[in-house]
């Protein structure tokens, strides 16, 4: 529950300053456009509690304490993200991993609530890859409660559509991804959607080649060609993958 707020908290803070620095100015009420990835966001969290028992449950069962509390906690964030990045790669590469990734790639106007336009298909992907590193590194659950927030909270930052100062962003991307960063994900070139695919850190793209300096957002067209009406209605999202 706690976790919830936050995620709630985070977005109403993050939508306000959409609203006083936009990176762009898009036409039409924001709530009417949101609604869709409002609906996404409500299977989102239903199928994340559904399966939150099971990830307890194999938490509880392999769950060490080989190593002081401060380096597992490290360890296991490292490893989560690491295994997030993997995931998101693999769904870009695979035919039934971007049949449901495109779901979010559809989005034209990317904001906060892009952030978990996410299918529950996609969602039970992200779960399943989380599972690795909870058995390799024996991570107990509350590890992998504070990356989960951690990875939420900064989800919503990369795709919030802010201005970031330029300075900063070319500080803060040397550790983690940025809103600048991430929005070339989302660009309709697929050369520049199939990079910064990293999930917190941004080391990943660095070290495995998958980086993208770009920031022209004069020129950057969010979307993915053939499916600029899906976004309308929570209905076709949900049908996209089986198109």
């Amino acid at each position: 529950m706690f976790r919830l707020l936050l995620l709630i908290a985070g977005c109403a803070l993050l939508s306000a300053l959409e609203s006083i620095a936009p990176l762009y100015r898009f036409p039409g009420r924001r709530l009417r456009r949101a609604l869709p990835n409002i609906g996404l966001t409500i299977l989102l969290v239903a199928t994340n509690l559904a399966l939150a028992s099971a990830t307890a449950l194999v938490c509880a069962r392999f769950a060490r304490h080989d190593l002081p509390p401060w380096l597992q906690l490290l360890a296991g964030i490292v490893a989560l993200d690491f295994f997030a990045y993997l995931a998101h790669v693999a769904m870009h590469r695979t035919s039934a991993g971007w049949r449901f990734h495109r779901v979010h790639h559809s989005e034209v106007e990317v904001n906060v609530t892009t952030a978990f336009r996410q299918h529950p298909g996609e969602s039970i992907w992200r779960i399943l890859a989380q599972l690795p590193p909870i058995l390799l590194l024996g991570l107990p659950l509350d590890v992998v409660a504070i990356w989960l927030a951690l990875s939420a909270l900064n989800a919503q930052l990369e795709h919030a559509n802010v201005r970031m100062p330029a300075r900063l962003d070319a500080l803060a991307r040397l550790v983690v991804v940025t809103p600048d960063m991430h929005k070339v994900h989302h660009s309709r070139e697929q050369r520049e959607t199939d990079s910064n695919y990293a999930n917190i850190f941004s080391i990943w793209d660095r070290v495995f080649g998958t980086y993208t300096r770009r920031t022209d957002f004069a020129t950057l067209r969010y979307g993915l060609d053939g499916f600029d009406d899906a976004g309308k209605r929570l209905g076709r999202l949900l049908a996209i993958p089986f198109d």
